[in-house]
């Protein structure tokens, strides 16, 4: 079968593996749909970090996979073949508290790998999967749909739960990458106006006018508001856009970091005690929540892949990583099959 690899210094490889067999508790997946994450660029296709959660390991990437069953090992009790799923991009030991409570992501265990880092991912023809790792892809959502939820829409839900997010509230978000553009769709969903973004890239910004996601959006540049958002969310990870997050966060207001990397200073006092703002840290989803969201989408009848402005064949993903890497384009996904 044939893979892509990531040897860093912004490269991609081509590789071709043996189809993997699967053992006691997977299934074997034939790809339909696998999208580039943000953390894909920084930490693997620029450069690799090599420590923690984000050691890459030299295997397929691609932590954003849907796809098909196409054979089941022994063990298994709820997939068949042909069934489409949804694949949560962390295995966890499955005992600790993190696993327990249902976020992969939190396991510290020395058994814990993450689809695209630790193991092979979605960048290929076919997919080992762990079946707890699977969700059931509801018939109204594409595997493009389906892909993006897999961490993009499933960490943008997360954040929104955080900050409890409801008719009740406005909502700023700062960057409009992907996952800035899900949080603004889904937050609409949820019932938040207005809603308004910032961004230094043009065409992010015209993107999410366009499709109706933001009321407004705004050039992060020039961007300043006075502190009425209910809630607020950063997606960019930059220290500016942050700051202005927790700065245009309402008194007794909500606001939360999920853009990775960076660093940020402000002041303590004026910014949180004194204002009484409540900021979080929020780091991916739960497969719970991830579940849910998959359930909402279906019922909102929202799609997801409104947000993707560049599909790509796996073997035009070295054209499909560049285009990622200029960050002024939407979701961009590799399709298969």
């Amino acid at each position: 079968m044939r893979g892509v690899v990531l040897p860093g210094d912004s490269t991609v490889r081509h590789v071709e593996q043996e189809v993997p067999t699967p053992g006691h508790g997977q299934v074997l997946l034939a790809m339909k749909a696998s999208s580039i994450c943000g953390s894909d660029i920084r930490a693997i296709y620029r450069e690799h970090l090599g420590h923690g959660p984000e050691a890459y390991q030299g295997v397929i990437a691609g932590h954003e996979p849907c796809g098909q069953v196409v054979a089941v090992g022994p063990g298994c009790t709820r997939l068949r073949e042909g069934d489409r799923v949804v694949v949560y991009h962390i295995a966890g030991c499955g005992q600790c508290d993190e696993c327990r409570a249902g976020y992969l992501i939190g396991c510290t265990a020395p058994t814990r790998a993450a689809y695209g880092w630790q193991r092979d991912g979605g960048h290929a023809d076919y997919l080992l999967a762990e079946e707890r790792t699977c969700l059931a892809l509801p018939d109204s959502l594409s595997y493009v749909d389906g892909a993006l939820v897999s961490c993009g829409f499933g960490t943008a839900y997360e954040a929104l739960l955080r900050l409890d997010v409801s008719g009740r509230d406005s909502l700023l978000v700062t960057g409009l990458g992907p996952v800035g553009l899900a949080a603004a769709m889904l937050a609409r969903a949820m019932g938040a106006a207005p809603v308004v973004g910032t961004d230094v890239s043009a065409e992010r910004r015209a993107l999410a006018v366009d499709l109706g996601i933001v009321d407004e959006a705004v050039d992060a540049a020039e961007a300043s508001f006075a502190p009425t958002f209910t809630t607020t969310l950063d997606a960019s990870g930059n220290a500016t856009a942050r700051q202005l997050a927790l700065a245009s966060t309402a008194t007794w207001g909500r606001c939360a970091f999920v853009g990775e990397g960076g660093q940020v200073s402000f002041d303590v006092s004026q910014q949180l005690i004194h204002r009484q703002v409540t900021l979080y840290g929020s780091w991916v989803t739960s497969i719970g929540h991830m579940a849910d969201l998959l359930h909402h989408l279906d019922r909102w009848a929202l799609h997801p892949d409104r947000i993707v402005t560049d599909t790509f064949t796996l073997d035009d993903a070295a054209a499909a990583y560049e285009l990622a890497d200029r960050g002024t384009s939407g979701k961009v996904c590799l399709t298969l099959g």
